[in-house]
Order: structure tokens, then sequence, then C-alpha cells
């Protein structure tokens, strides 16, 4: 069975919009440290992936890489799935209310009334031909409904392609796949590796952010395409046993049991 590698990034979307670059503005993380990745919780992580093969020189399990992106600060994305659409139900059901409590207190000021109306149903819009996004209110990152553009919490970065050298050399074959794990949408990008040539094999990753806009009086998610890299470093260790450090085989037993 395929060994699978995660791959975590965490973008810091606020600041890569501001400065339209991802340099700086990524941190990168994997399960594979305790083989020796390093650069973990930077923008240079190098993500060993061990090339193993066994003692008759043949190769041993291949490798699984999967990118999982996520935005600093935002809402975790394992929240349930309706947390946005109860989010909006409640806030509509609030101004609601203060808006008839409004009208039983006899005069009210239209600026008040008119602060209320447009609280309903107000929506943030995707801009035409965006990409995977709906249209729904402003969360801020507490997770409540926010009327401030000032301070909203980030739709997830999404991964769009990933090129460079380790995809064409044919060190790695990315690909986007569906999955029922709702968390990312049900789409995630892996990709097997070619664990033969052991090395150092760079490739960039393509990351598709959003940006609030304000276009003929009403807010657009506008999208903005960027792109930050990464390495693979590929091993040749042998496969051996992680019990005694040899090669596989039957683990070695005294002839005698030990005397209690």
């Amino acid at each position: 069975m395929a060994q699978q590698h995660g791959i975590i990034v965490l973008f810091d979307v606020e600041n890569a919009l501001r400065t339209r670059s991802l340099d700086g503005n990524t941190y990168w993380f994997d399960n594979m440290k305790f083989l020796g990745s390093v650069g973990e919780g930077t923008g240079q992580l190098v993500t060993i992936v061990p090339g193993t093969y066994f003692l008759d020189g043949s190769q041993a399990t291949e490798q699984v890489l999967n990118w999982l992106p996520a935005a600093l600060g935002a809402i975790p994305p394992t929240v349930p799935r309706n947390y946005l659409a109860e989010q909006e139900r409640a806030h509509d059901r609030r101004t609601l209310e203060q808006l008839a409590a409004l009208s039983g207190e006899g005069e009210a000021s239209s600026a008040e009334l008119t602060r209320l109306r447009q609280r309903v149903g107000k929506r943030p819009r995707k801009q035409a031909g965006g990409r995977g996004l709906t249209a729904a209110k402003l969360l801020d990152v507490t997770g409540k409904t926010t009327n401030s553009a000032a301070a909203y919490n980030y739709p997830a970065p999404v991964i769009t392609d990933i090129t460079g050298q380790a995809v064409s050399e044919k060190i790695m074959y990315p690909a986007q796949y569906g999955s029922p794990d709702m968390i990312y949408d049900g789409w995630y990008w892996a990709a097997t590796v070619d664990t033969s040539r052991p090395g150092v094999y760079p490739y960039t990753v393509h990351v598709q952010l959003h940006e609030l806009v304000e276009q003929n009086n009403e807010l657009v998610w506008q999208s903005v395409d960027l792109t930050c890299e990464s390495s693979l470093k590929i091993t040749n260790d042998p496969k051996r046993n992680a019990f005694t450090g040899a090669g596989l085989g039957v683990l070695p037993l005294p002839a005698v049991p030990p005397a209690g």
C-alpha cells in the first residue's frame, strides 16, 4: 500500500493580497519531519520522500503526496458545512426582530431603517467567471456575521495547478481528485511519486485567493492568482526493520525465554 504524505500550506491571505505575492506569506508543514523533512513552518519546506528498496534491489512501496491549503486566521475548514447558512439565517432573524421593535416604538429614523433593511439578505457575490465560491454573507474571524469590509473571514485558498521541475521531469504526477471528505468541497490535489530517482526536485503550486472589492455599489469576490514553491527530496535508503535496524524478515527471538 502506498504511503500517504500530508502537506499543509498555510497562507497569510491578507498580506499576500496587499503585496500581490506569496513570498514570505506561506507556511509549509508535512508529516515527514521524523524522516528528515526540513523547513517546517517556513516558506522553504523540503519534503522527504523515502525512495526505499528491498535488499534485492527491487523498489518498495510507492509514495503519494496530498496538499491541503488553509488561510491564516480564518475559520477552520473543519466546522460543519452548514455553519455559514445557519449564521446567515440567525443574522437575518435578528435584523427582522430589530425592525419589528422599531416599528412598535413609533418614530424611527430613516437612516436606521435603511441600515437594517440593507442588512437583510445582503451578500457579496462572486465575480463573473469566478470559481467555486458561493455568494454568501461576510463572516468575521470569530465566525459571526459582519457588515464591515475591514475585518472579514477570507474564503479558503484554492490550488488550481501544480507544475515545475518535479512535474516536467516526471518525478511526480499531480492531479485533482474528488473525495467524500467535504472539508475541501470534495476536491483535493494529490500526486504519486517516482521514488526510483533520488534527488531534490522543486515544484510550483498555483493558488487562487479571493479579495473583496466594491463594484457598482455591491461587494464582489475577485480572484487573484499567485504562485509559491516547495521541493521534494527523494532518498534511497534501503527498507529495514524499525525494531532491529536490519533487513526485513522474522524478528530475532532468543532460543531460550528469559528467566522470570
